[in-house]
């Protein structure tokens, strides 16, 4: 198995779940940055991920582990941890014991998904997830799109590749119709990577001659770090999409992707119907398109870029080198 030469633990938010993965008093073992954890969710309904061993003894709290209340209880010997990670029962003293923690990880549920901050050093969130609707500013809520989970969604286990390459994917319009088959090629409109959140947006035309007032397609993207991605299509089918890659250890990666598709008016069904299941597997398929080529892929550094990938391309990979641990940068440079 090859390691990706880029570095599996960058600092950001990734997604670990889907929200309706983790009822209320479940207890939901995963393995990420190679590290075994769990996600749980209290009985108020506020999701927690720590990692997956008890500090008392060592017991996985993912197998047997159970909610009680606000607090997670392991199967050994019934010490209880709240959210913070910290013990606050033991059944068979009258204290609990204060020196120890689990380490818990900072958690967003947004976007139908749970996310955790993964930062090497320990330091806390600098940024935030954004929110799918409220990002855009347009005006749209959730209630103009189908319900995404679980009809309009794709998870791909293990695959052999890193989450830059889906940024990377951003500013490539040269793959549009070699991969996806299209009779266009984007123009990109912005290119905005002044901080841990960049910006990339296009416009589509389908013939040479047409100007930029005729232009009445495009997609405009929003990515927070290397793990969080959305973005909104306007002009086409309507539809906002979610990609995200979580690294599981040095070699691997879980990717998902969740589509949202546009209601069409008067339809306020409860379920993605025919024809929005249609249009979401459209969808997916192309990404898909960009997966199977990802899972294969040897990272080149440095590329061998033409003239027009030029800006684009070094924009990025200066802009992602942000949130790879200090040595890794100094490599990456």
């Amino acid at each position: 198995m090859a390691k990706p030469p880029l570095p599996m633990q960058p600092t950001g938010w990734f997604q670990v779940a889907w929200g309706s993965e983790i009822s209320a008093g479940a207890v939901h073992s995963m393995k990420y940055f190679g590290r075994e954890m769990v996600a749980w969710r209290t009985h108020s309904g506020q999701v927690a991920v720590f990692d997956a061993y008890c500090e008392h003894l060592g017991a996985h709290l993912g197998y047997g582990g159970h909610v009680e209340g606000e607090n997670l209880v392991c199967p050994f010997h019934g010490w209880e941890w709240n959210r913070e990670g910290r013990n606050v029962c033991i059944p068979y003293e009258t204290h609990p014991n204060k020196g120890r923690r689990i380490r818990s990880y900072p958690v967003v549920e947004r976007n139908e998904a749970v996310w955790i901050w993964f930062d090497i050093d320990g330091r806390p969130p600098y940024f935030e997830v954004p929110d799918l609707f409220m990002a855009f500013g347009d005006g749209k809520t959730a209630a103009d799109y189908y319900p995404p989970v679980p009809t309009a969604t794709l998870y791909r286990p293990g695959l052999e590749l890193h989450p830059q390459y889906v940024l990377e994917n951003g500013v490539d319009f040269a793959h549009f119709k070699f991969v996806h088959k299209t009779p266009f090629v984007p123009e990109f409109t912005r290119h905005d990577f002044s901080g841990p959140v960049s910006y990339v947006d296009f416009t589509i035309a389908f013939d040479a001659g047409v100007t930029q007032d005729d232009v009445h397609s495009g997609v405009e993207s929003i990515n927070a770090g290397l793990g969080c991605s959305i973005t909104k299509s306007w002009g086409m089918v309507d539809n906002r999409t979610m990609p995200a890659v979580t690294p599981v250890d040095e070699h691997t990666c879980d990717v998902r992707f969740t589509v949202w598709i546009g209601r069409k008016p008067g339809d306020d069904s409860l379920e993605l119907g025919p024809y929005g299941k249609a249009m979401a597997d459209y969808v997916i398929e192309q990404f898909e398109a960009d997966i199977r080529i990802w899972a294969h892929q040897r990272y080149s550094d440095p590329p061998a870029l033409s003239r027009k990938e030029f800006e684009g391309f070094t924009a990025l990979r200066a802009w992602a080198s942000q949130f790879y641990p200090t040595e890794d940068r100094k490599a990456l440079s």
